[in-house]
């Protein structure tokens, strides 16, 4: 036990790996803020770095910028409604009609103190309950990762606005775009209308800024005489009664956040839908409607998301599966060093899985600290006049796209997405399903496959299997929930009895 605590608290202890937990948390923060510069690309960036370091000081690194990344991409979701990540797309619904009310300030402290209690929450998890939720992980079959992703496009009545219509469509409409490219089974081409361009695929990062940035700059060019509001950051450090009242809705969440975050291949994006969702059922009597500025739906998927970190984390040490993609890059920077992640560094090197307690506890106590700081800053860009706010809008989106591959097409992708976004609001479609679609629809595609393949092409037994696994059953039964709860019966009731809607 001794032993345990001297490795949890090594990197508290030295002063090099205090250092680059600190630093790396604060660049997390700003590189998850600005669209396109991904955790992901920063982690992989890191690695080349740092493989001449020892693997301690390469992994304090890369767990600050990790940690600090999934909680950066809130700001810009927050301020100017251009998610810095897929995890925040869920953050912006509430969290940018806080902004334009003038309530940036509380808006970016209750999302750090819920992202802050999120990742305590992961690692906590990570800690005491590593093997178990590990080996529910394995539970998962394929067919069960295609629920989940379904379950997951199901949620697009949660981001639909007003019509449930409207947000299946562009749910769908995502599906479609998230096929376009080779086929990952066969390698044949899909919807490339013969162009090399389309054979990689639709960047779905360049796609979610022209949807979120460039639309939601064109509809501000409708407002240019509208004064910006001024935002209220008299108060930066949330009240203690609204963190005290939120508390259970953000353990909840934070659960959600493990769990998901713990399934290879999920993340935070599908942790923190799924945490929205399920806050939008459950509070009964929230702030505000939500989509318009409602707390909880702000604190929900910033307590899932941050939580997700901790729960990637636990198949990648105990099983040596990567969580998300960040996980496995680290991965990479574990085998780089020559340690083998799986069963086995559980047992050969116990004193690394202590050291990433650790070294992650210590990243979150910095998350809380950088998080509430630079935020007056912060929102000075919502004050900004619309002539100055419009143009600083679209060269971010135009060089966090171009960051992403250093690839001008990817630059034209964005700005017609960015158009067509734009034609969809006017039209009063929301841009969030579309986005879901493309994330969840290759994962969809991929489950099904491997799903039909594992039973031999045979359906018959493929239809016995799903009902011979209980945990098949759940979610069969969850997602018939999920859709049942979208259906208006009391409208259709009171058509079906001749009587006027309302």
């Amino acid at each position: 036990m001794t032993e345990q605590i001297g490795f949890f608290l090594l990197s508290w202890l030295d002063p090099s790996l205090l250092a680059l937990t600190a630093a790396g948390t604060l660049a997390g923060i700003y590189i998850g803020a600005i669209p396109g510069l991904s955790v992901t690309m920063a982690a992989s960036i890191l690695i080349s770095f740092t493989f001449t370091w020892e693997v301690n000081a390469a992994l304090a690194l890369i767990a600050g910028v990790f940690t600090g990344g999934v909680y950066g991409g809130s700001r810009s979701a927050i301020l100017l409604n251009i998610p810095g990540a897929p995890a925040a797309i869920a953050t912006a619904l509430d969290g940018y009609p806080l902004a334009r009310r003038g309530e940036a300030g509380v808006a970016i402290g209750l999302s750090t103190v819920m992202s802050v209690i999120g990742g305590f929450v992961g690692i906590i998890a990570l800690a005491v309950a590593a093997p178990v939720i590990s080996d529910f992980a394995l539970l998962f079959a394929p067919r069960d990762y295609l629920l989940l992703a379904v379950m997951g496009l199901l949620l697009v009545g949660t981001m639909s606005g007003e019509s449930l219509a409207k947000g299946l469509f562009a749910g769908a409409l995502g599906v479609a775009l998230g096929m376009v490219g080779l086929d990952p089974m066969t390698a044949e081409g899909r919807f490339t209308l013969g162009t090399v361009q389309l054979m990689a695929g639709i960047p779905y990062v360049a796609a979610m800024i022209g949807f979120f940035g460039v639309s939601e700059a064109l509809v501000q060019l409708h407002n240019l005489r509208v004064k910006p509001v001024k935002q209220d950051v008299s108060r930066i450090v949330p009240p203690w009664h609204l963190v005290r009242k939120y508390l259970p809705l953000s353990l909840r969440s934070s659960l959600i956040g493990v769990v998901i975050g713990a399934l290879p291949g999920t993340g935070g994006d599908i942790a923190a839908l799924m945490a929205y969702d399920q806050a939008k059922r459950t509070v009964k009597n929230p702030s505000r409607p939500f989509g318009e500025g409602a707390y909880e739906g702000l604190i929900a998927p910033e307590s899932a998301n941050n939580a997700a970190v901790g729960g990637a984390y636990v198949p990648m040490l105990t099983l040596g599966i990567p969580g998300d993609a960040v996980t496995a890059v680290i991965i990479g920077a574990l085998f780089i060093h020559g340690l083998k992640p799986g069963p086995m560094l559980m047992i050969e090197t116990p004193h690394l899985f202590w050291f990433t307690v650790g070294n992650l506890t210590l990243a979150n106590i910095f998350l809380l600290v950088f998080g509430l700081t630079g935020i007056r800053a912060f929102a000075k860009l919502v004050e900004c006049p619309p002539s100055v706010l419009i143009p600083l809008i679209l060269v971010l989106s135009v060089v966090g796209t171009y960051a992403i591959q250093n690839s001008v097409v990817d630059v034209y992708f964005m700005l017609g997405f960015g158009i067509f976004g734009y034609l969809l609001k006017m039209y009063g479609f929301q841009v969030g399903p579309v986005v879901l679609g493309m994330i969840l629809g290759p994962m969809i595609d991929v489950s099904w496959r491997r799903a039909v393949i594992s039973v031999g092409d045979d359906l018959g037994f493929f239809v016995e299997e799903a009902f011979a696994s209980p945990l098949t059953l759940v979610l069969l039964a969850f997602m018939s929930f999920l859709l049942l709860s979208q259906v208006p019966f009391g409208a259709l009731w009171r058509r079906l009895r001749g009587q006027p809607p309302g």
